[in-house]
């Protein structure tokens, strides 16, 4: 191609707005990376290129053509390399984004020809040799030699997972042994020179020389020095393994103190770089040091902490704030509260550190993600309290309640703020709250005492308040609105409080302060279910139901003494003597959230959730006969028995079918009808008349629907009453674990109420609200879950069974089939998802033991063969690269291929050459998948394939009649495997 019409292809790549010409662009451009001119046209882009993005795209070319699977020759790499060099050496002042990608190409051709030999060298090894070049030119070379060590150091230190990870690991670990260390001396040397000299902060090329070289370090640094790179989410758990023949630069304390006064030199932009290598010192194993050079360590750490904090101007930038934070919070993670309590300055540095923490809480809408490793800190120091053995004082019970304080109080004060500015609330973002407060519940466990007479005092005063402004004439709704924040917050905080008592730090004292708090909360509950149904609070009955649940896990069941403290003051002011009043008062409050809060998703979803936890049992007691207890008292309470009598729209409107519900809404019901379930199966038994009448609202709605279907039709509301019985079937199925209570479900439900459900995906399987939730149906009524479908061995239910979801399957494969050709957005929705339900659902027919499969050939019966013909269209029309790409595809299919190799490989040798082939590969590719349920299947698949073939290949020896014929399906497996050689050979 000419140069124009390369620099034509630039532009419609990097600048074009057009996506039908940038796709087309990338085609042009994988084209030029195959072709044998590639090289030349990359050098006349380089050269002759009239903009960056030409050499831009040269770069990019040169860097996938060095990194493909099959390598240029060594030579040729050589040349590529060298040219670069050169063509950095004498044009410095590219554009930094071309100079980044030319030296990522050299950083690649480094890693990959890392053990290439030629005339007995290693020639691509002498990179520092190359680099030591540009640190004699100018500046702007010596950016050019930092930016190519450092693009190194992380090129080397990325896995490729598409090539060998024992190559890689190799590879890293001989560049760790042989150049890491020099490059780290020769960085820490050059910011020594750069900090030498006066630093003028307004020279661009200064401060991009200082940048460059403080990454090169946290490169270093961040090295995977021993390859278990630890999880980046799990920040705060991070041990950085540097290796022994490193102390020397450890121990000189210059080496921190160049960082600190790196720090205290360079504007914010590039401090914070600093601040990122401290954080990495400061997480350097242990074992590096012995004991006198860890205190002295430890030491020049603190003391550096100090500067910080004594001239805090620096912590006003937001990454810096971030990084020192961080910093902080790896201090605690990497050495012992014993170990700081004998630091010299550390009374005054902890003083520093709470001051620094309570005007951080404080000031909330500043960097809020900042704030976990401060509370990490905190958290870890009060969490070491028992196990510190020195004489020195460690003050946190100075300092622990003054953080708990500032907490609490900031977050109440940001409640008027929030709603008056608009502001994101802080409490919409319930992942990070309970992160937050599950930190705070250690810290607040010092000096108990303090922090539940401030929170006692603090709940009284906000209550009164709420009482006056619902009493006041004038009833202002933002006043109101303010102080229901504010007590959603003081909820969360007693939830939070309680449910942090451990069993053996505990005493009287503290369950009778728990008893204090829990009294105020129960009481608000009363106050605000006496205002429904006229007003309610999403964000106060969301905290109550944390509260609940958190005081269900603490102090309800047998695992405490019903002697608690915590009690003694409920009993007095509200009655409650024990845990049984408890279950009660639970139990009241989600039949009034259900019945009055069903417009509130969220209320009735969180609601849902902790009747379901309930009704599981408790988490102290996994015991079954315990939990049974436990659920015999529930069922004996009157809001339960009213639950189970009359669980119908009328009583609960979550429960309605209507328009004025989303069709998402209808999800809930299935929890609600697992919980229901266990708790009608305590007392159940081999009651059919008590199992009818539980039943009876849904064998009104689907006589409706067969009504419905026999009339005039009217799809909307059938559709809906449909979807609604899937939701509720599915919980009800789940929690029959039994098999006399699942042969109950089993006898009313088939066969008249099956055959509407055949019918609804046959009419509706264009819509996946409709289809997915009725497979999903058939996929629970096909787990032998607890061994409940082992029907009696006069009954053919089992038989049955099958041949329903054989034609459900069939049914809707054969009609997902006709919609042909699906966009990206709408192929998962609209038919891989109904289809991994499919696979599921014929995965535990397969493997749930409760059905011979040779019956169905025996007597002429092919709903066996049409499911697994059905199985084969839909996997033919689903792409190699979508079975692994969507997960619960991937996850439903490979286990159903591992069933069907290990039971049924006369089907699978019946398949036509070219499912086969289809087959084997997606067994390839599963191999290498990350997800290991998806990799275990293949290797399970695969071992029962090639068992197959040896059985057949051992019995080819033997010439007798009667192996001739056994071996009739294997003949047909070798002889498509001998067509067919590569298939095996790529696994």
């Amino acid at each position: 191609q000419s140069l124009a019409e390369l620099e034509v292809l630039c532009n419609h790549l990097y600048e074009g707005t057009d996506l039908a010409q940038r796709m087309q662009a990338e085609k042009v451009l994988l084209e030029l990376i195959d072709s044998p001119e590639c090289l030349s046209q990359c050098q006349l882009l380089l050269e002759q290129g009239t903009t960056s993005y030409a050499q831009l795209l040269a770069a990019t070319c040169l860097s996938k053509l060095v990194s493909r699977a099959s390598p240029l020759s060594i030579e040729q790499r050589i040349d590529i390399r060298n040219y670069i060099l050169n063509y950095v050496a004498s044009q410095p002042k590219l554009a930094p984004f071309v100079i980044q990608a030319l030296v990522q190409v050299i950083a690649k051709i480094t890693k990959l020809g890392w053990f290439e030999v030629l005339k007995d060298q290693l020639i691509f090894r002498d990179i520092i040799a190359d680099v030591k070049k540009f640190l004699q030119g100018t500046v702007d070379h010596y950016i050019i030699g930092v930016m190519i060590l450092s693009e190194l150091t992380q090129e080397i230190n990325l896995v490729d997972y598409s090539r060998p990870s024992a190559k890689h690991r190799k590879i890293a670990t001989s560049f760790r042994d042989t150049s890491l260390k020099d490059i780290l001396m020769l960085a820490c040397s050059l910011l020594k020179e750069l900090l030498a000299k006066p630093l003028t902060l307004q020279d661009q090329r200064q401060q991009s020389l200082a940048m460059h070289l403080l990454k090169l370090v946290l490169n270093c640094l961040s090295f995977d020095f021993i390859g278990n790179s630890a999880d980046e989410s799990a920040d705060d758990l991070c041990t950085v393994q540097i290796p022994t023949n490193w102390r020397t630069i450890f121990l000189e304390p210059e080496t921190l103190d160049l960082f600190f006064d790196l720090y205290h030199s360079l504007p914010p932009m590039l401090s914070q770089l600093a601040l990122s290598c401290l954080v990495q010192f400061a997480s350097t194993r242990r074992s590096l040091f012995s004991n006198p050079e860890r205190a002295k360590y430890l030491g020049n750490l603190i003391k550096g902490v100090k500067q910080i904090l004594e001239n805090p101007q620096g912590l006003s930038d937001p990454g810096n704030y971030h990084e020192f934070c961080r910093f902080l919070a790896r201090l605690k993670t990497n050495y012992q509260l014993g170990e700081l309590v004998m630091v010299k300055d550390y009374p005054e540095v902890i003083q520093l550190i709470a001051n620094f923490t309570i005007t951080s809480l404080q000031h909330w809408e500043f960097a809020p993600n900042s704030v976990h490793y401060l509370l990490t800190l905190w958290q870890r120091m009060v969490a070491s309290v028992p196990f510190v053995k020195t004489a020195e004082p460690h003050l946190l019970d100075t300092y622990a309640p003054e953080i708990t304080k500032a907490y609490i109080t900031s977050r109440l004060e940001c409640v008027p703020v929030v709603i008056r500015d608009g502001l994101e609330d802080p409490l919409d973002d319930t992942a990070t709250v309970f992160q937050q407060l599950e930190q705070l519940c250690t810290v607040s466990r010092c000096e108990y005492e303090k922090t539940c007479t401030l929170l006692v005092q603090l709940f009284d005063q906000n209550a009164q308040n709420y009482q006056k402004l619902l009493h006041s004439s004038s009833r202002n709704p933002l006043e109101i609105t303010v102080q229901e924040g504010r007590l959603a917050w003081l909820v969360y905080f007693v939830g939070t409080f309680v449910g942090g008592r451990l069993t053996y730090t505990s005493t009287d004292e503290h369950d009778a302060m728990d008893g204090e708090l829990s009294c105020r909360v129960f009481q608000l509950i009363s106050l605000m279910d006496a205002q429904l149904p006229q007003s309610s609070n999403e964000k106060v009955e969301l905290a109550i139901l944390w509260f609940l649940d958190q005081f269900r896990k603490t102090y309800v069941g047998d695992q405490l003494q019903h002697t608690s403290k915590v009690y003694a003051r409920m009993s007095e002011v509200l009655g409650i003597t024990d845990d049984n009043h408890v279950l009660e008062t639970f139990m009241t409050k989600i039949v009034t959230n259900l019945k009055y809060r069903g417009r509130c998703e969220p209320v009735i979803s969180r609601t849902l959730q902790f009747l379901n936890d309930l009704s599981v049992g408790y988490p102290f007691y996994c015991i079954w006969h315990n939990i049974l207890f436990e659920n015999n008292k529930l069922v004996k309470i009157e809001a339960v028995k009213f639950m189970l009598q009359n669980h119908t729209s009328k009583h609960f409107p979550f429960l309605g079918v209507s328009d004025n519900y989303s069709l998402s809404d209808l999800r809930c019901r299935t929890v609600f009808y697992t919980a229901l379930t266990r708790l009608l199966m305590v007392d159940l038994g081999e009651d059919e008349d008590e199992f009818e009448n539980f039943m009876l609202p849904l064998t009104v709605s689907f006589e409706s629907v067969t009504q419905i279907f026999n009339s005039s039709f009217e799809q909307e509301e059938a559709k809906r009453m449909l979807i609604g019985l899937a939701r509720d079937l599915r919980g009800i199925a789940f929690a029959l674990n039994t098999k006399t209570s699942y042969t109950m479900l089993f006898d009313w439900i088939y066969p008249a109420y099956i055959s509407v459900l055949q019918r609804a995906i046959e009419l509706w399987y264009r819509e996946p609200a409709c289809t997915t939730p009725i497979l999903k149906l058939m996929a629970e009524f096909m787990q032998n879950r607890s061994q409940r479908l082992n029907f009696d061995v006069s009954s053919p239910n089992g038989i049955l069974l099958f041949r329903e979801a054989s034609k459900m399957i069939c049914t809707y494969g054969n009609q997902i089939l006709s919609l042909g050709t699906l966009s990206k957005d709408q192929v998962y929705p609209l038919k891989l998802k109904g289809i991994s339900i499919c696979y599921s659902a014929l995965k535990s027919a397969l493997c749930g033991n409760y059905v011979s499969f040779g019956v169905f050939k025996l007597y002429g019966d092919n709903h066996f063969d049409n499911v697994l013909q059905a199985f084969v269209k839909m996997l033919l029309s689903v792409s190699h690269s979508d079975l692994l790409q969507y997960r619960k595809l991937s996850q439903s299919y490979y286990p159903l291929l591992e069933c069907l190799t290990q039971d049924h490989m006369s089907f699978i040798t019946s398949l036509e050459p070219r499912v086969l082939i289809y087959i084997l590969t997606s067994i390839s590719e599963g191999l290498t998948a990350v997800d290991t349920i998806v990799s275990s299947s293949c290797c399970a698949s695969l071992d029962y394939i090639v068992t197959y073939l040896f059985k057949h290949l051992a019995k080819e020896g033997k010439k007798t009649l009667r192996c001739r014929d056994i071996s009739q399906d294997g003949q047909r497996l070798l002889h498509f495997m001998q067509q067919n050689p590569e298939v095996l050979q790529q696994v």
